[in-house]
């Protein structure tokens, strides 16, 4: 059963959505028309309880012995994190990340659609790459507010980053995905995600090396 109206979703609950999405999926392929919080939290290596608390917080609610329907959980899921509603988004810098993002293609199934690239390097200006435009910044403002194009995706060097983002606030952006190391001050209204891969490396390090002692230990 689904509630309606509005809910209040919390950060961790929010970045917890994305993986239980293929868990429900697979099921719905395997014939599944009911699936237990407890499937979804073995799958997970969580807790049946967050599992339960999380689907709440996103209006679904279970059935005693039955658990959650497969398809409405689905949809509340893509609801919830926007993957229902295609948005544009422009990437800023066409070198070798800023490339690789705009021909990722699960960011059209998750929602976003990728319409171009900008950069001021001429020898990448007037190319495609992935079958997208790479367009000098110079075009940027006026194609912001013609295409009403409101996410950018920043991968410019990280001593360009705050300039870059002030700019592309002014020409109306209201939300950046930031792959720069620079944190940036912007307008309180526009909001910044920031997807730190150093400090996402330093995590995976750390726990190979907890990893690596503990089998030591074991070993001993």
């Amino acid at each position: 059963m689904e509630r309606n109206g509005p809910v209040s979703v919390s950060r961790p609950t929010i970045r917890r959505l994305p993986t239980y999405f293929p868990i429900v999926e697979q099921a719905r392929h395997e014939g599944q028309d009911w699936i237990s919080s407890a499937q979804i939290a073995t799958a997970l290596g969580l807790e049946s309880i967050q599992v339960r608390k999380d689907l709440a917080a996103i209006g679904v609610a279970g059935q005693p012995r039955l658990g959650y329907p497969v398809t409405q959980l689905m949809q509340a899921v893509e609801r919830c994190l926007g993957w229902n509603n295609v948005t544009d988004a422009f990437v800023i810098g066409a070198g070798h990340l800023g490339s690789a993002l705009a021909g990722y293609r699960g960011f059209e199934r998750h929602g976003l659609n990728v319409v171009a690239l900008f950069d001021n390097d001429p020898e990448k200006t007037g190319t495609k790459v992935h079958g997208k435009d790479i367009l000098a910044m110079s075009k940027f403002p006026d194609l912001v507010r013609r295409m009403r194009v409101r996410i950018a995706i920043l991968t410019v060097p990280d001593e360009v980053a705050e300039k870059v983002a002030r700019r592309a606030v002014e020409a109306g952006i209201q939300a950046i995905w930031n792959f720069t190391a620079a944190q940036l001050a912007v307008p309180g209204e526009v909001i910044v995600e920031r997807m730190d891969l150093a400090a996402s490396l330093a995590v995976l390090s750390s726990r190979l090396v907890a990893q690596r002692a503990r089998l030591e230990r074991s070993d001993a």
